[in-house]
C-alpha cells in the first residue's frame, strides 16, 4: 500500500507542477492514459477530488495543494539524499579505525595512507596502538594489523607488507664488553631488553628456529623492559643490552654500524603484516579506499 501511494503521489506532484497531463506523462515516461488512470485511482482511495480538469487546463484543488505542501519538501529531501549517495561513490567519506603495533603503523600504514588522505579529505583514519591481540569488536575497530601467521580464523586477511624476520641486535660496545652469543641458549648469560605484552602482561619469549626448522622460545632477563618495540631498539643502540627487533626497523642502525646482528642463522623469515577484518564486514567507501591503498603489490 505504501509503495503504491508513493508512486501515485509522485505522479500527482508532476501533474500539479506541469498543470498538463501530456507534459507530466512525458516527464514521468508513462502514457497519458496510464497517468490519468493513476490519478483517478488515488482520488478514489482518498475519497476526494485532487485535480480540477477543464478542456484547456488542469489545476490542483485546495486539498491537493495542502497535501503537496507537506509532500514536496519530503520529495526534495529524498532527492538530495540520493544525490549525496551518488556523489559519495566518487568522494569516499567516513572514519576507519585500525589497531596495530607501533612498528606497523610507522613503517607501513602511515607511508601508504598519507597520499590517500591528501587525495580524499573526507576520509579519516584513527590509529590505535596496541601490542596485544586486540578483539576488534570490543576495541570498536574496523580492522587490525598482525603478522600473517597470527591472524585468527574467521577473519579476512590481506597482505600489506613483505616477509619479515626478527633479529637479535646489539651495539658494538656491548659485544666488546659482554661477548657475542653463539646460540639462543647463550642469551641466559646476557643483558637482554625485554618486551612486555599488553594483552596478558607477560614478557615476550624470544622466538628462534634451529637448522632443522624447530621453533625455539627463550625467556630472557635484563635491566630494561618496555611495552613497545622502538624504545627497546634505542636502548640497544645505547649499549644497554641485546634486543630482538624487526630487521627492517633496525635497517638504518645496521647500515651505520650502530647495531650489529647476532644469532642470524637462527632468525628465519615469516609472513609479513596483514590487514585483517571480519568476513561479515560491509566495507564503507572510506574502508575500501584504505584497503586498496594498503594492499601489497606484486
Amino acid at each position: 500500500m505504501l509503495r503504491e501511494n508513493i508512486h501515485d503521489l509522485i505522479a500527482l506532484a508532476a501533474v500539479a507542477e506541469e498543470r498538463n497531463f501530456t507534459r507530466a506523462a512525458a516527464r514521468l515516461n508513462v502514457s497519458q492514459s496510464a497517468l490519468s488512470h493513476t490519478i483517478k485511482g488515488l482520488e478514489t482511495r482518498l475519497g476526494m477530488r485532487l485535480l480540477t480538469r477543464t478542456t484547456r487546463s488542469v489545476a490542483p484543488t485546495l486539498e491537493c495543494e495542502d497535501l503537496l505542501a507537506t509532500l514536496n519538501p519530503c520529495f526534495e529531501m529524498i532527492e538530495a539524499r540520493l544525490q549525496a549517495l551518488n556523489e559519495a561513490r566518487d568522494r569516499p567519506t567516513g572514519t576507519v579505525r585500525i589497531v596495530g603495533v607501533e612498528y606497523a603503523i610507522e613503517s607501513l600504514l602511515l607511508p601508504k595512507l598519507a597520499p590517500v588522505l591528501k587525495q580524499h579529505p573526507s576520509v579519516n583514519v584513527e590509529f590505535v596502538m596496541d601490542y596485544g591481540y586486540t578483539d576488534l569488536a570490543s576495541a570498536q575497530c574496523d580492522a587490525g594489523v598482525r603478522y600473517g601467521e597470527q591472524v585468527s580464523e574467521g577473519m579476512i586477511a590481506v597482505r600489506i607488507g613483505p616477509d619479515e624476520r626478527m633479529v637479535c641486535v646489539g651495539a658494538p660496545e656491548y659485544f666488546e664488553r659482554a661477548g657475542v652469543p653463539e646460540t639462543p641458549q647463550d642469551l641466559g648469560g646476557h643483558q637482554c631488553i625485554n618486551l612486555r605484552l599488553s594483552n596478558h602482561g607477560s614478557l615476550y619469549a624470544w622466538e628462534f628456529e634451529d637448522a632443522e626448522g624447530q621453533e625455539m622460545r627463550v625467556k630472557v632477563q635484563g635491566q630494561v623492559c618496555f611495552n613497545t618495540i622502538n624504545p627497546a631498539m634505542y636502548a640497544a643502540v645505547d649499549g644497554l643490552g641485546l634486543a630482538l627487533v624487526p630487521e627492517r626497523l633496525a635497517e638504518r642502525y645496521l647500515a651505520s654500524g650502530a647495531l650489529r646482528i647476532c644469532l642470524e642463522s637462527y632468525s628465519p623469515y615469516f609472513p609479513g603484516f596483514h590487514l585483517y577484518f571480519p568476513s561479515r564486514l560491509r566495507p564503507s567507501s572510506a574502508f575500501q579506499v584504505v584497503l586498496d591503498a594498503l594492499k601489497e603489490r606484486g
